[in-house]
């Protein structure tokens, strides 16, 4: 009998701990201390340093100073921009200030939990909008997938050191740990909006992890061609997208978040991920690797669950691309995801589209096409046990250990035996 009881005991808590290990994980919660939900009516220190033009040396910028970022920084020459933690970069509204990582240069910028590197708007508290400056991009060797395998964004770039793309899958650009990207998004001369973090051709020896977005005028991250590895990251409050990826893609995201804001959110379609493999057909190489985004212990979530249908699905995923996304969680939309028309009901093209080990709560729709007629086939696909989908209706309070933002959230989620007694 007692053998018994402590095998079922041993099996219960391998099953709880299973549950346990969908969505974004942690013994403790890994936002404390280094993030911040209220960068508006956050007192930072005045500009007492100005950076602007082209760094074409090792440079390093001192937390003692506070910077203010004029106009498109360049770091060139295969020159390394340093950042000591608890540096602050306000940038600059009127100049788009914007900090430009060029192909073979790097940026070392490594905070710590206590001391994160915080690059925000230089408006004064209560002022701050999305948009208010750039954003920061980085420029690396490791593949794309368009012709001729080198890439120029639709930023306004000086072309002459703004192009990215190469054969270096392994490419370093550095590192980004424990920073904080606020207000970013601003346009250089009407052209397209920046990203928060724009990573072009970038490889999967730059270390990306512990870096929040928030507030972003267009994509907190986008990463166009290159082999990313991201690790631990937030994006909060996206105007457009929280990840997007493009132009052959290889990138790998784990234990990271994206937090949506229906009254925040761009009405001409905004995702926690949007996947393509191009951005105009006729620039694409369709020898070279379609866009592939592996995807782990992932949660996206909509803050919102009254809000007159302006949210939308949590996924959007365009025809020959490949999404594996893996003991995940999705919460509050009005669809998991919406495959493009092109995909249709062909079995090519639903197989590089893989869910597993997914909670879907308070979601109105489960996988749909942009065809309507479609989606009895796909409903029926996706339902087969091998994708083991978990659907719930649990109230957001009951769902996450910690969901309210006016303090530091845990959107880790609550134990599988509370869960289940709801």
């Amino acid at each position: 009998m007692k053998l018994k009881m402590t095998l079922l005991l041993l099996l219960s808590c391998l099953y709880i701990n299973a549950q346990q290990l969908k969505g974004i994980l942690g013994e403790d919660n890994w936002f404390n201390n280094w993030t911040n939900f209220k960068p508006a009516s956050t007192e930072y220190n005045e500009a007492t340093t100005i950076l602007t033009g082209v760094i074409s040396s090792n440079m390093t910028l001192q937390r003692k100073n506070t910077y203010r970022l004029i106009g498109v920084v360049y770091v060139t020459n295969k020159a390394t921009l340093t950042i000591e933690a608890g540096t602050v970069i306000r940038g600059d509204k009127e100049s788009c200030g914007t900090l430009v990582i060029t192909k073979g240069s790097k940026i070392m910028a490594e905070g710590n939990e206590t001391a994160p590197i915080v690059f925000t708007s230089n408006n004064n508290v209560l002022s701050r909008k999305p948009g208010d400056w750039g954003g920061i991009v980085i420029l690396g060797d490791a593949p794309i997938n368009r012709i001729g395998g080198i890439g120029f964004l639709d930023f306004n770039l000086n072309q002459e050191v703004s192009y990215y793309g190469g054969t270096n899958e392994e490419d370093s650009s550095g590192i980004l740990k424990y920073v904080r990207i606020e207000y970013s998004g601003r346009k250089l001369k009407e052209q397209k909006e920046l990203n928060g973090l724009s990573l072009a051709g970038v490889g999967n020896k730059t270390k990306l992890e512990n870096i929040q977005i928030s507030f972003s005028n267009d994509d907190s991250f986008e990463c166009y061609g290159g082999k990313a590895t991201l690790n631990n990251i937030i994006s909060y409050r996206a105007t457009d997208d929280d990840f997007d990826f493009t132009q052959g893609a290889q990138a790998k995201i784990t234990n990271s978040v994206a937090i949506r804001d229906p009254f925040s959110s761009d009405v001409a379609g905004s995702r926690c991920f949007e996947i393509d493999n191009y951005d105009k057909i006729e620039n694409c190489d369709f020898t070279k690797k379609a866009t592939q985004v592996t995807a782990n212990n992932i949660t996206l979530l909509n803050t919102q669950e009254n809000n007159q249908g302006l949210v939308k699905e949590a996924i959007y995923i365009k025809d020959k691309c490949f999404l594996t996304l893996d003991n995940s969680v999705i919460h509050g939309f009005s669809a998991i995801a919406v495959l493009d028309s092109k995909i249709g009901y062909i079995s090519e093209n639903l197989n590089r589209v893989s869910f597993r080990g997914v909670i879907a709560n308070n979601c109105s729709a489960k996988i749909i096409s942009e065809v309507v007629g479609n989606n009895v086939e796909i409903e029926n696909w996706y339902s087969n046990a091998s994708f083991a989908f978990d659907y719930t209706t649990i109230p957001t309070l009951d769902f996450f250990i910690q969901p309210s933002l006016k303090k530091t959230p845990d959107f880790r989620l609550r134990s599988y035996t509370n869960l289940a007694s709801k």
